[in-house]
């Protein structure tokens, strides 16, 4: 028996490298057969649609965690690795992703980026919407906020679509889904956004309502300033119509007599009533600047720069708003330019005919009433009167031929006469002014065309 115990005592620590070269091979052998059913128990889910999926396997036995969107997807997925080959148990740690209630769903656009948050039905879906901003509002950075929830009413997807189709319209604001209820605010990014806005919802899937839309239209802009050295009058901005347009733009060419008219207006939905009655207005009163700025802004007119002499500059701060329709702001920040260096009779002459080569007073048709077009010109006139206050002024009216000489000779005398009034009216003596009509006895055009009469209808100045 000695013998025994001291032979075994030689041989079974030789045991010990058999039994760990043994474990070894049954590992090394295991990690093969784990590795392949991992990848199986992959590939067989790929048709499945799940979140955050774990694959773990233990030898033959597989333990799927995943979240899932539906039961019955949730289902699918654990006998899709349980039909794996090789597979001998599936420990099912699958879950249903959370239902969101109410299901909410979130655009909003500010000046840097577009930030989608709320929840998405499925993870496909998170990125289309994700995508379909992008290419929106291309070069603007996309947030995705959004997390995955159940819940989604149908034709989710479609619904928004076509409000991310919206978010290239605004300048900034907010668009929810709320269930089937959509909310809108915010500020279009230009005139004519909120309205496009509008008639795209009518398009919204069935079961989707408009609970709110608080879409604004940004102002209405339109502006006109008046540059003296360039001699320009540029005109920028909006105008609802065509036949607007050409009414501003011919009242321009009548009032500016001595400017270039730059017409870059475009036409544009969203005026406010009355608008081209107010911005006429508002170019009369620019036409008796020196050099000045109007800005129309919805229903507020702001005008600014210098007036000819203080006269002028009281007679515009007063007069602004009066031919404004109702419920129009209006703001004049008026200066009255640096007068100007007296001059002789002589130079006095070559400044009076030099404007009235340029312009012209107009009158109602054969009446004496002053157009109103014609105030521009009447303030140069008497702002060179003011430079020349010794001289003796004969204002000289003449007609066409049309008519009898009896009245076109009443009629010349009585628009000189109104003029001299109007002059007077400005603050200058009177003493220094003489009325004189000659019909139309002195013609310096034929009287046969309407272009030559147009140039026979005229007040001239006489210095004397």
């Amino acid at each position: 028996m000695q013998k025994l115990f001291s032979w075994a005592s030689k041989w079974w620590p030789g045991l010990i490298p058999l039994a760990v070269m043994w474990g070894f091979a049954a590992w090394n052998n295991t990690l093969p057969v784990e590795a392949d059913l991992s990848a199986r128990s992959s590939a067989a889910l790929k048709d499945t649609v799940l979140d955050k999926t774990r694959i773990a396997v233990d030898g033959r036995d597989v333990s799927l965690a995943a979240d899932a969107f539906s039961e019955e997807g949730r289902r699918d997925a654990v006998m899709a690795v349980e039909i794996v080959p090789g597979v001998r148990l599936v420990d099912d740690r699958t879950r249903l992703v959370a239902e969101a209630k109410p299901f909410v769903w979130n655009a909003e656009r500010d000046v840097v980026r577009v930030t989608l948050s709320g929840s998405a039905p499925l993870p496909s879906m998170r990125a289309r919407l994700t995508e379909a901003a992008r290419k929106e509002v291309g070069g603007v950075e996309v947030a995705d906020q959004m997390g995955l929830a159940r819940g989604a009413p149908p034709r989710f997807e479609a619904a928004a679509m076509l409000l991310l189709d919206q978010i290239g319209k605004l300048k900034d604001g907010k668009i929810t889904i709320t269930d089937t209820k959509v909310n809108l605010s915010g500020m279009a990014r230009e005139l004519g956004g909120r309205e496009a806005i509008a008639a795209a919802l009518k398009n919204l899937p069935e079961g989707f309502s408009i609970a709110a839309n608080e879409i604004k239209a940004p102002p209405y802009i339109f502006q006109a300033y008046k540059d003296p050295v360039a001699a320009t009058v540029t005109l920028t901005g909006n105008v609802p119509d065509n036949n607007v347009h050409a009414a501003i733009g011919t009242s321009a060419s009548r009032k500016f007599f001595t400017e270039k008219v730059v017409d870059n207006l475009k036409a544009s939905i969203g005026a406010p009533g009355s608008f081209s009655t107010a911005v006429i207005a508002a170019l009369g009163a620019l036409s008796r600047l020196s050099t000045g700025t109007l800005v129309v802004s919805d229903r507020e007119v702001k005008l600014s720069g210098d007036a000819l002499y203080e006269g002028a500059a009281n007679e515009i701060r007063a007069g602004l708003g009066k031919d404004f329709p109702k419920n129009w702001q209006y703001k004049p920040e008026i200066t009255v330019k640096p007068a100007a260096g007296p001059v002789d009779g002589t130079v006095c002459q070559q400044l009076f005919s030099e404007l009235l080569t340029k312009g012209k007073i107009r009158f109602a048709n054969r009446r004496a009433d002053i157009d109103p077009d014609s105030a521009g010109i009447l303030d140069r006139l008497i702002e060179t009167a003011l430079r020349c206050p010794t001289t003796n002024i004969e204002v000289v009216g003449h007609t066409d031929a049309d008519g009898e000489d009896v009245f076109n000779q009443a009629l010349s005398e009585k628009r000189a006469q109104a003029v001299i009034d109007y002059l007077v009216k400005a603050g200058l003596p009177a003493s220094r002014f003489t009325a004189v009509g000659h019909g139309s006895t002195q013609p310096v055009a034929g009287n046969d065309t309407d272009e030559g009469r147009a140039q026979n209808r005229r007040i001239e100045f006489l210095v004397r």
